[in-house]
């Protein structure tokens, strides 16, 4: 039983981040926020609640962008209610996904050490 439950998160997650991607470029167009995509939604096993991870064009507006959508989401939450066949459609969070940008941290340090090391 616990195992189908699971499965059943990961279908509603990978559900909720296709339709979220499309609303919150839709949101992020009609409010005139910096260009912003969806990169992961993690649900809660009970799916009151669902984190929902942004990345930002400019890392430098993330904050506000972010703060944005949070106040949006009650908005957000209620065309994702519209759009999808869910008895109950979990609160949603945002949060700025860091990922991205310590990846490009991470390249850019590899590049910097090649370039000494070539340097040498």
């Amino acid at each position: 039983m616990a195992q189908k439950s699971f499965h059943r998160t990961d279908r509603v997650s990978a559900q909720l981040r296709r339709e979220l991607g499309t609303l919150v470029h839709a949101a992020v167009r009609e409010h005139g926020l910096c260009s912003t995509s969806v990169s992961d939604v993690e649900v809660t096993r009970d799916m009151a609640h669902a984190k929902v991870f942004v990345t930002v064009l400019l890392a430098d507006k993330a904050l506000e962008t972010v703060k944005a959508l949070k106040d949006l989401a009650p908005e957000i939450r209620y065309q994702l209610a519209r759009a999808m066949k869910l008895r109950h459609v979990p609160e949603l969070h945002f949060h700025y996904d860091e990922s991205v940008d310590r990846g490009e941290r991470i390249d850019t340090l590899l590049r910097d050490v090649r370039a000494s090391d070539d340097a040498d």
